[in-house]
């Protein structure tokens, strides 16, 4: 009888250990499906892609990136995406007044339709570096999309916008 009464017990509580709502609570927790289309998104970035324009009022000089590079020598610069393991880099091309870079980076895309990638030096693991960048993704096809940053300047947002076309 007492075994039958533990086996009872031990029954019960896996059954209601099993039956435990999912914590919702957590911002950080995804449902397996938001976690497919989060990654069929993700997904769609991999391969070489091309800046054909930087777009910001002109009126203020941006050197994204700490690259101590004007916003157009990003034009033309080639960033490799690897969406499986969240890594790439870009490549600023050089000429005139623009230096040439290769950045090995770390990236990811969230729920919330934001790109955040950091800048990964050599000997370093991603996991290690926390500064990083973040901006909206925008129109993400397989053929383009626009990432948008929000640069602070003296109290005013600027907006500036990376436009980006599938090269291979």
């Amino acid at each position: 009888m007492k075994n039958l009464l533990l086996l009872g017990v031990l029954g019960t509580s896996l059954f209601l250990t099993s039956c435990k709502t999912a914590n919702t609570g957590d911002s950080n927790t995804v449902s397996a499906k938001e976690a497919q289309t989060r990654r069929a998104e993700a997904l769609k970035m991999k391969g070489t892609w091309e800046i054909t324009s930087v777009d910001y009022d002109k009126s203020f000089k941006i050197k994204p990136f700490d690259e101590g590079a004007d916003a157009q020598c990003f034009v033309g610069s080639q960033w490799n995406l690897i969406p499986n393991n969240y890594t790439g880099t870009y490549t600023i091309n050089g000429g005139g007044d623009c230096p040439t870079v290769t950045q090995p980076i770390s990236f990811e895309v969230t729920k919330f339709n934001e790109f955040k990638f950091k800048k990964v030096m050599t000997g370093e693991k991603a996991k290690h570096v926390t500064a990083g960048y973040v901006m909206e993704l925008q129109n993400l096809s397989q053929s383009n999309f626009t990432l948008v940053q929000n640069v602070n300047f003296e109290g005013n947002t600027i907006k500036v916008y990376y436009n980006f076309q599938k090269v291979q």
